[in-house]
Formats: structure tokens, sequence, C-alpha cells
């Protein structure tokens, strides 16, 4: 490959343009290095460095030239392509916002105002979109790339997910404080049509109501509601001396604390001691920690509910001696 034009890739992270190219070298050395197998064209006007195409786990050999990138190159071959015209958006944004990691063979996503002039290729979906306006609020610049807000991207992710993955990436963003139910559903209504979208609202106001997982989700639809049970208040935040505690579920009255334990966290020694020490500074202001395994709250929800009912009766008749 010529010398100028090898120099440019390499300060490219392994990738330039038709364009840029032609800043520094003459048209038929791109075409001459194409020729030669040192570049490959992966998206019309948007070219690699050929050994960057190497075999990905899981990707075969026919597979389009950019599904065979490592997916950070990828990510910008499209964005290179689309100069300026698209963000990345759908599970390609989800990827950025590191609310999903991307799989071997996965396409890559963009979306772009209706005449934009762009249109899929082998290993990109364009989503064309009426009023899309490629500037905040809309798009942002994350990790350097252009990206539709989180919001946006959750909501158009969704159908594109298997059913039992749906909820992880909208869980994992309001968990990690990128975002609020409230603000979900707000782009959710913006999407009148979307597929399962009942379910979708459902779970914004579990997560809104301070469930945090999909167990605490499970627990309260299956278990923790009904005759009997109190209004629990969730993730109820405490102080004990200089260490700040969030109590899972927190019957006032009774002074009870539920804590629902993942099937992660199921013999991990050391989560058992933090979780010990947790409950013995919780005691010295009274509050009863009791604790439901994964297996017991999901296999055994009858006798989880009914030993609940009997600790905070216990705790009631204490109150009044």
């Amino acid at each position: 490959m010529n010398g100028v034009l090898q120099e440019l890739v390499e300060r490219g992270g392994g990738l330039v343009t038709r364009a840029v190219a032609r800043q520094v070298v003459p048209e038929w050395t791109l075409e001459r290095a194409c020729g030669s197998g040192g570049l490959v064209r992966v998206l019309p006007e948007v070219f690699v460095a050929a050994h960057l195409l190497g075999g990905r786990q899981g990707v075969g050999s026919g597979a389009p030239a950019l599904s065979r990138l490592d997916p950070a190159l990828g990510r910008r071959a499209a964005l290179a392509w689309a100069d300026g015209r698209g963000a990345l958006s759908h599970l390609s944004a989800l990827v950025v916002w590191g609310l999903r990691r991307q799989r071997a063979g996965d396409l890559l996503h963009l979306s772009a105002p209706a005449g934009a002039g762009l249109r899929s290729r082998p290993g990109v979906t364009v989503h064309r979109r009426q009023g899309l306006v490629l500037e905040p609020p809309q798009v942002v610049v994350r990790q350097g790339l252009a990206v539709t807000r989180l919001e946006q991207a959750v909501v158009d992710s969704w159908p594109l997910l298997p059913p039992a993955e749906r909820r992880a990436p909208v869980i994992r963003a309001v968990n990690d404080r990128l975002t609020t139910p409230e603000r979900l559903r707000s782009a959710l209504e913006g999407a009148p049509k979307l597929n399962d979208r009942a379910t979708f609202r459902t779970l914004l106001t579990r997560l809104a109501e301070g469930c945090r997982s999909p167990l605490e989700i499970w627990g309260h639809e299956h278990v923790f509601t009904g005759p009997g049970m109190p209004t629990f208040r969730r993730q109820v935040r405490v102080c004990v001396g200089r260490r700040t505690m969030y109590l899972d579920m927190f019957a006032e009255r009774e002074r009870v604390n539920v804590e629902l334990d993942g099937a992660t966290t199921h013999g991990d020694p050391r989560q058992r001691e933090i979780d010990l020490r947790r409950d013995a500074l919780l005691a010295s202001i009274g509050i009863l920690v009791v604790r439901f395994a994964h297996r017991r709250l999901v296999h055994e929800g009858d006798d989880v509910r009914r030993e609940t009912l009997a600790i905070l009766a216990t705790r009631r008749a204490g109150t009044r001696v």
C-alpha cells in the first residue's frame, strides 16, 4: 500500500473514507490499495485495513464485511458512511450507552431524518424518522459517537429484543441513574404502536414504585401484595452512624425490612458477611431484616407469603405489649 495512504489509515484507527483519502493521494492510489488487498470497502466510500477483517467467533466468512469488524470499528465505519446524516440508534445505541453488549454478527442500526438519503446496506439497517433532528436533545455525542438519546434508544430497542431480554436494559438504565421511569414513560408515549407496549408500561410502573430487579418485580406481583400485606415502602434510605443503606421493602409500622436475595448472591461467603454486618446495624435501631432467597421466592411463594404475614403480625403484637 502507498506509504502516505497507509499512514492515513493508521491515523484513522484502521479506517479511511474516500473523501479524506482524496485530499492527500490520487484516486487511483485508493483503488490500487483495494485491488491489492490492502484495503477493503465495508460501506460506500468507507474503507478499512484488510487485516482488521479477521474472523470473529460466531460470524461466518459469508457475513457482510461490516459485521466481521471489531464492533467499535464497525460503529465508527457506519457513522463515517452516514457523514453527519444519521446517528447510532436502537440496539447499537444501547451498546454505546452501556446497556447491552454487541454480539457477533449483530446488525448496526442508524436513525436518519426522512430526507437524509441513506438506505440500509449489508450489515447496517437505516431507520428513517420524520422530525428527527441530529442535535441535542434528540441526538447526543457519547464516547465520541453520535447516538440517539437514551430514552429513545430503550423504547426503539424493546421490540427488537427477545421477550426474555427486554426488561434488563430498562431496569439497568434506571438503576444506574441514567434516566427515570417518568422520562422513559414520556418516550413511550411517542410510540403508540409499539409491540408489547402494555408490558413496558407495567414495568415502568413497577420501577416507579421502587422495584429495582426482576426478582423484586416478581415478589411485588406474586407474593407481597393482597389481603393482610402492608403497603411496603421501597428503596428507603436509612443512615446508621456513617453508614447509608437502602431497604428493599420496608414495613414502617412493624419496622420490618424484607430483603430479596438474587440467585447470584447465593453461596457467596463475602456477600453473606456484608449482609450480616448490615443486618446487625439495622437491628441496632430496631429494624428486623427478613431475607428470602431467589429459589424460595419463585418456587415457594405461598410459604413466603404466609411467613411474612406471621412475622408482621408478631411485630405488631409486640408493639402493643
